[in-house]
């Protein structure tokens, strides 16, 4: 164990960090001030996929900031970005001069990014605490699980994860989630969701490790010591969000 925490004594310092200015963002529960510090990160993470993606065009990025912009307005966030696909989508039609892989960074990380802020907009600090807390026990309790216990390799895209790391991280999260979600959940229900969502950050994680792995890069880039950049902090969030927002919309219909 002594080893575990010295190894990951960075990556915990930074993770303590984020968790910090989260709670601040929290206890002062402000629009502009949540939808600038998501924005940070949205601008951070379109910049790394852009790496990712291997493209070279500045104008996603003024693309991304005026999405964003936008998003602040507008009382459903989600919705901007299938306007910024149609925008896209007609003037490759009228020009037939675009790359279509500028498509990419609008679909991952600009569409979570909105999501996770219509997870704010429409259900308030608290669900995105739920989420928080949620996403971060399904990666803590695969890391300390995997490198406690694990041996079975979970899939070729991430070797170094483990099969006894997920199920443990899944566990953590499900129980995690349960006892700090929202009083107006129930509890079966805040259990499933829980589960479904830590799954979800599970498979987001995977998904970037897959793009750096096409890219060929470790890190996504280097902005959070111990974490590499934003993406890497953030992947399972992009993922988690848009389930637990669905889930969240379904359970307001049943």
């Amino acid at each position: 164990m002594g080893n575990i925490l010295s190894e990951s004594s960075t990556r915990i310092k930074t993770g303590l960090a984020l968790i910090s200015a989260f709670l601040i963002m929290g206890y002062i529960d402000n629009l502009y001030l949540t939808w600038f510090m998501l924005g940070l990160v949205m601008f951070f993470a379109v910049k790394e996929s852009m790496d990712l993606f291997n493209i070279q065009d500045d104008r996603m990025e003024i693309v991304a900031l005026a999405a964003w912009f936008l998003a602040l307005y507008y009382p459903q966030p989600q919705d901007i970005i299938f306007v910024v696909g149609v925008v896209f989508a007609s003037y490759l039609a009228y020009t037939k001069n675009l790359d279509k892989k500028l498509f990419l960074p609008l679909l991952y990380p600009l569409a979570p990014m909105l999501f996770l802020f219509a997870l704010y907009t429409n259900y308030g600090i608290e669900y995105l605490l739920w989420l928080v807390i949620v996403v971060s026990g399904a990666d803590i309790g695969a890391y300390f699980v995997g490198k406690s216990i694990g041996k079975t390799s979970f899939c070729a895209t991430s070797p170094n994860k483990t099969l006894e790391g997920v199920m443990g991280g899944l566990f953590v999260a499900a129980i995690a989630g349960t006892i700090i979600a929202p009083s107006s959940i129930d509890i079966i229900f805040a259990f499933i969701i829980s589960f479904v969502v830590a799954c979800a950050s599970v498979f987001g994680d995977l998904f970037e490790s897959y793009l750096k792995r096409e890219a060929d890069v470790k890190d996504s880039g280097d902005i959070l010591p111990g974490h590499g950049g934003m993406l890497d902090r953030s992947d399972g969030f992009l993922f988690a969000g848009i389930i637990m927002y669905i889930a969240l919309n379904f359970l307001n219909l049943v």
